[in-house]
């Protein structure tokens, strides 16, 4: 059994004898960055294979014939592993480091030295848009647990890495016309101590994803989840009193007031310098769970939040409740919560041009306990196993939305009730797999028991890893 994940495109085990791999010798034009060369040596590092002068030849190329026949991703790659060496081709510099990691999870280590089967592989994904939201706020993960995450999303191949950045509890990014929001920042579910990303800080965590191709999406989440800002700037509040600091975990309560004078002003003050920090396309302004607000005041919040983003040269992205808002073409919707009655908005919202990244709570919150009985996490959208997380189809979970109305998947990681690394990754592994899977694989090549099997091959190099996960019994580990 192969242990990739995703399962390529097409993948073609020859007759030649294993490749044995002592260290490899890097073979690439000079036009290549030595950030990839570095990054693709990081992949190989990460099984015990270093890159020396003698090795066997590891030959990367751009070539746009690349990958299967047909396919247009300028991720697309093909890799070939023969006895005497290993060729990646593709289309683009994103698909040399795919290739990269393809042969990472190929690298088998049980004899003692590493080898690795001769195969053939030609390999696109399904969607653009795979990612993981993660949340800093409600327990705080900071700069190296962030890279931590950035380095397990790129080993899966997804491309983005979605930080929820404000919420009620905390506010997590330095912002520099409004510094006093450092003063939310220590704060956090149950109290403690807490943290935040300095403008410099934010910038080396998106040039560290940058150079593994993924992209950090920042959030600000508004009109509602502003307790931590309300807390540090009262005059946003309806009476001008500052609000308590908040340690809890309801949500629903907090607001802005659209009728406020300081309300614009902070928006824009926030945006702007979010959209300008942000070296990506896109800026995530939340929209969710605002239960208190008229839907006209809510609509009046869509229109300005998406207006300041895109007169910053940016993308504007909403939780699904953002569809109850004014929608121009090429708005992203991010949908969370099954709600049968806003399907119709749902559609709406896609015939105005709107894209949906797919995140359904029961598939993909990856914070939601697996089981009853098991310790860490909620259970509002229900209990999520690895099955749970494998066993959907992006284009049907919203009834008569056009299939190419989705952008793609994203799973989602919020940490009201995690606070380490090992109880992050126990939550996110194996289940982000399986996500990462629903938006790299053809629907029509995807077997939860062959899954499962590649899922228990993997496990041994996560131990090398450092990595934590839960050993769900719907696994033969």
């Amino acid at each position: 059994m192969l242990p990739l994940i995703p399962w390529p495109t097409e993948v073609r085990p020859t007759s030649a004898e294993n490749l044995t791999l002592p260290s490899v010798r890097l073979v690439l034009p000079d036009d290549l960055s030595a950030t990839l060369t570095g990054v693709v040596a990081e992949q190989l590092a990460a099984v015990h294979v270093d890159v020396t002068d003698d090795g066997v030849p590891f030959t990367l190329r751009l070539d746009p014939a690349a990958g299967p026949a047909g396919a247009d991703s300028p991720e697309r790659y093909s890799l070939t592993v023969t006895p005497d060496g290993v060729e990646a081709l593709a289309a683009e510099p994103v698909g040399l480091l795919h290739a990269a990691r393809t042969l990472r999870q190929l690298v088998d280590r049980t004899g003692g030295a590493a080898t690795v089967p001769a195969v053939v592989v030609h390999d696109a994904p399904r969607y653009a848009w795979r990612g993981l939201s993660f949340d800093v706020v409600r327990h705080w993960f900071g700069p190296e647990d962030i890279r931590a995450v950035v380095d397990l999303v790129g080993a899966f191949k997804l491309r983005v890495l979605h930080l929820h950045l404000t919420d009620d509890q905390g506010w997590r990014l330095e912002i520099p016309s409004r510094p006093e929001l450092e003063k939310a920042s220590d704060n956090q579910v149950g109290g403690g101590t807490a943290g935040f990303l300095t403008v410099d800080d934010y910038a080396a965590l998106q040039e560290y994803a940058a150079a593994r191709f993924v992209t950090i999406v920042p959030e600000f989440d508004m009109p509602g989840h502003v307790n931590a800002a309300t807390h540090v700037y009262g005059g946003l509040t309806k009476d001008g009193v500052a609000t308590d600091a908040y340690d809890g975990i309801e949500v629903g309560f907090s607001r802005l007031f659209f009728d406020n004078p300081a309300t614009e002003p902070f928006l824009r003050d926030v945006i702007g310098d979010i959209a300008r920090m942000t070296h990506g396309d896109w800026v995530h302004v939340g929209g969710d769970e605002v239960h208190t607000m008229e839907l006209g005041e809510f609509a009046q919040f869509v229109e300005l939040a998406a207006r300041i983003v895109r007169e910053h040269g940016k993308t504007p992205i909403f939780w699904q409740e953002g569809a109850r808002g004014p929608v121009e073409p090429g708005t992203l919707l991010q949908y969370w919560e099954p709600k049968g009655e806003e399907f119709e908005r749902f559609v709406a919202a896609a015939a105005a041009g709107a894209r949906f990244i797919m995140s359904p709570g029961n598939h993909a919150y990856l914070d939601m306990k697996y089981t009853p009985e098991h310790p860490l996490g909620l259970h509002w959208a229900g209990y999520v196993e690895l099955r749970d997380s494998y066993e959907w189809e992006p284009t049907t979970v919203i009834d008569g939305l056009p299939g190419d109305a989705v952008e793609g998947v994203s799973a989602a990681i919020w940490t009201e009730t995690l606070t380490t690394r090992d109880e992050l990754f126990s939550m996110l592994l194996p289940r982000l797999g399986a996500v990462a899977e629903v938006a790299w694989t053809d629907p029509a090549a995807k077997d939860f028991d062959a899954f499962a099997a590649r899922t228990a091959a993997a496990a041994p190099a996560w131990r090398s890893h450092g990595w934590a996960f839960h050993p769900t019994p719907q696994v033969d580990w």
